[in-house]
């Protein structure tokens, strides 16, 4: 399988994905099954990102000549992959780095999400059987060449333990802010309510934190944010909703609330599910410079920095912890 080979392979995936096919609407359910988390809505915006956004076949071939990768490996090395499961396929964007840069990959999945990222492989598998040396999937991770792995804190304690003296990639735990001027349009806070609210806030690309002008007016906002009210029918997010909501109540915290989230003043940038903290700036730069120390930041939305709405439709390049996980493989 050369290279312009695997990214056919991988261009008829993304078509795949597209399609409406019953098997992998099927599948689409059975994560939801395994997963509370992993709503058809979310599912399927997540599976449509990867195929309009990574599986696009000149989107591929340009990714592929911009890092000048070989039609072939002489020697390719076996990559293990440790993926998180926090929305549907997160990891997927590490699987296909490997595999368009000619590498093996040996995948741990996450028990969040072990349907979607397997049957889009066993579909890959099925077209062309020569994949399955590329791509396997164990519950322990021995013998590879080099680590690539997303968990917690806690978890990246163990990482470094283990893969230390390996290649490797160790991720932990990241999240989102974003920066207001206090002149944004309603259209433009409707679209900072996709980059909190999709995905229950559970990305590390989700806002949990924004930061406002003295004397800001919180209405417009939270009029905006209405559009997601919905997700309060679900019972997992109302079950984190109405818990933090008695928190504040017994601790007489202030907070604001539009039904489905609540507004709290913390200075802390993570922020639990159904809460978005906020905190109020006068100096704009002592902000952005405060934030550029920060190693706790996957992206800043925002004039000037990501724009509204799109935290959470990254490009191929759009590398997790800004590691460029394609120089990465091109150096093993």
């Amino acid at each position: 399988m050369n290279l312009q080979y695997r990214i056919n392979l991988l261009s008829r995936l993304g078509e795949y994905i597209l399609s409406g096919n019953e098997q992998w609407a099927e599948a689409k359910i059975k994560a939801g099954h395994v997963n509370g988390w992993f709503i058809p809505e979310f599912t399927n915006l997540a599976s449509e990102n990867i195929a309009r956004r990574f599986l696009q076949k000149d989107l591929l071939e340009q990714w592929a000549k911009a890092y000048d990768l070989k039609s072939t490996l002489e020697n390719p090395k076996m990559v293990g992959i440790i993926m998180a499961g926090n929305i549907p396929m997160v990891g997927f964007h590490d699987l296909l780095a490997v595999f368009i840069s000619g590498h093996k990959a040996l995948i741990k999945l996450s028990s969040k999400d072990e349907t979607l990222i397997k049957h889009l492989t066993d579909k890959l598998i099925e077209w062309e059987p020569e994949t399955s040396s590329f791509i396997r999937f164990e519950e322990m991770l021995k013998g590879c060449d080099a680590y690539i792995a997303t968990g917690s804190n806690n978890s990246s304690r163990y990482f470094e333990y283990y893969f230390g003296k390996y290649s490797h990639i160790i991720r932990r735990n990241k999240t989102s802010v974003a920066i207001l001027s206090g002149n944004e349009t309603t259209a433009e806070l409707e679209k900072l309510a996709d980059d909190v609210y999709l995905f229950f806030g559970l990305g590390c690309r989700n806002v949990t934190k924004i930061y406002v002008p003295e004397g800001y007016d919180f209405i417009p906002l939270l009029e905006s944010f209405k559009k997601y009210n919905w997700l309060a029918d679900h019972y997992k997010y109302k079950n984190n909703y109405d818990y933090n909501l008695a928190i504040h109540i017994l601790n007489s915290k202030y907070y604001m609330s539009n039904s489905s989230l609540l507004l709290v003043q913390e200075s802390s940038i993570f922020s639990p599910i159904s809460q978005l903290n906020y905190e109020f700036y006068s100096d704009l730069d002592s902000v952005k410079a405060t934030l550029n120390m920060s190693q706790d930041l996957q992206c800043i939305v925002g004039k000037d920095f990501v724009p509204f709405g799109q935290a959470q439709f990254p490009g191929l390049d759009d590398f997790a912890d800004g590691v460029n996980t394609m120089d990465f493989l091109h150096n093993l």
